[in-house]
């Protein structure tokens, strides 16, 4: 890649060369990618990207892999929606809903993952794997399958069932273990050394996560090159929010911004397991480990990687944080699906509550232009609402019994 000049260290800035590496043998802090910016800026431009993909890879000069068409699923360039409903419920002015549950495998995950594999087949690479919570799992198996690479994928075996499924399908590996995600990752960061394979969030990670900065370059190019004044960002390792940060300051960088960003942004957790949110809202740096115990399975990271990182990016720009409950990440779906037609799983209930709970507080104001991020689709969580919505009225097949079910059927729509 032209534009990608090493591999960094986030704490000490010792540099690294490009390898399938992730962490600094000085400090052990994580490594990122570091770009020649001033060769981007010469080369990229707005006109460029609009005759680019309607995917992801528009964005090529900015990403630190090439194209690869044998694994493009067709990641990216998802909805931006204009959420008139959903501001008027919650007293806001202008929301914003970045529709991410339409990629191929309905979940953001397949954006970081076509940026992973497409990394792990330079380095020569002929195995994917990684440790999930259930998207991922999803989208490395189905990336894997369209290129023809192995995989093997490790998620905790008391996962959703739909997310077993929507991965088993794709015919991979698929191990259950007994334990949650982080012992899962433990796992996986010990197999990482062990067997010759590209672990997608582990020595890949700096690679993959690169991805999750589309999600920002795609809002400010859907809102005309324009940034949002506060973004909400659901939570799980943090490092979703940290690039999405990243994203926006990196546009402005290479000139495809005219002015700097000055996006607040804030951060949504479940109470079940909100290591991050705590640590923001008790005024801590450093963030303490916990069992995860919430509905959100996709968020349940209890000993986040990027936490740290997370907390700097909302504290830096004034932002939020809230960990909000599985009653309330239920209400969140509910209030999206029925104000703006869009279904989002329970990390999507976490961030939509959130939303209402930093409008209700006042750390969102009315006055801001506000984007939330929803992140995988809420048919991969059937379970969380199913108890709660259903049939309205159970009649018999005749017009009389609909007549006589009608009144209530209004009143129930009131």
């Amino acid at each position: 890649m032209a534009f990608v000049s090493a591999l960094k260290c986030r704490e000490c800035g010792r540099e690294y060369p490009i390898e399938p590496s992730y962490t600094c043998s000085w400090c052990f802090g994580p490594l990122e990618v570091a770009y020649d910016y001033d060769a981007i800026r010469a080369a990229t431009s707005r006109e460029r990207i609009a005759h680019g993909p309607a995917n992801i890879w528009r964005y090529a000069d900015l990403l630190p892999s090439d194209h690869h068409p044998d694994i493009d699923l067709g990641a990216g360039f998802t909805p931006l929606v204009r959420a008139e409903r959903l501001a008027a419920e919650l007293g806001l002015g202008e929301v914003w809903v970045k529709n991410d549950t339409l990629n191929p495998t309905n979940s953001f995950k397949d954006r970081v993952v076509n940026v992973a594999l497409a990394k792990a087949l330079e380095f020569g690479f002929e195995v994917a794997a990684c440790a999930s919570t259930g998207n991922l799992a999803n989208s490395v198996a189905a990336h894997a399958a369209r290129a023809g690479l192995q995989s093997y994928v490790f998620v905790p075996a008391n996962l959703e069932a739909g997310k077993i499924v929507t991965t088993a399908v794709y015919g991979g590996n698929l191990v259950a273990v007994d334990g949650n995600y982080d012992d899962v990752n433990r796992l996986c960061a010990e197999l990482a050394g062990t067997y010759p394979w590209a672990f997608v969030n582990v020595n890949v990670r700096p690679y993959y996560a690169e991805g999750s900065k589309t999600l920002a370059f795609e809002t400010a190019e859907q809102l005309g090159w324009t940034t949002p004044d506060h973004v909400v960002v659901p939570i799980a390792s943090g490092s979703q929010l940290t690039k999405i940060h990243k994203g926006f300051h990196e546009l402005h960088r290479v000139g495809l911004l005219d002015e700097a960003p000055e996006v607040r942004v804030s951060g949504a957790q479940a109470l079940g397991c909100s290591p991050v949110a705590s640590a923001f809202l008790e005024g801590r740096d450093v963030i303490k480990p916990v069992k995860p115990d919430t509905i959100a399975k996709s968020l349940a990271i209890g000993n986040p990687a990027d936490g740290y990182f997370a907390i700097d990016a909302v504290r830096s720009t004034g932002g939020g944080m809230a960990a909000v409950t599985d009653d309330e990440i239920v209400e969140g779906i509910r209030l999206l699906a029925r104000t703006e037609g869009i279904f989002a799983e329970t990390a999507g209930g976490v961030t939509i509550a959130t939303l209402q709970r930093l409008a209700a507080s006042g750390v969102i104001r009315p006055d801001e232009r506000v984007v939330v991020y929803i992140t995988g689709h809420g048919l991969k969580t059937l379970d969380a609402v199913a108890e709660v919505v259903g049939p309205t009225a159970t009649i018999r097949p005749t017009i009389e019994a609909f007549h006589d079910a009608f009144p209530a059927l209004q009143e129930s729509t009131r």
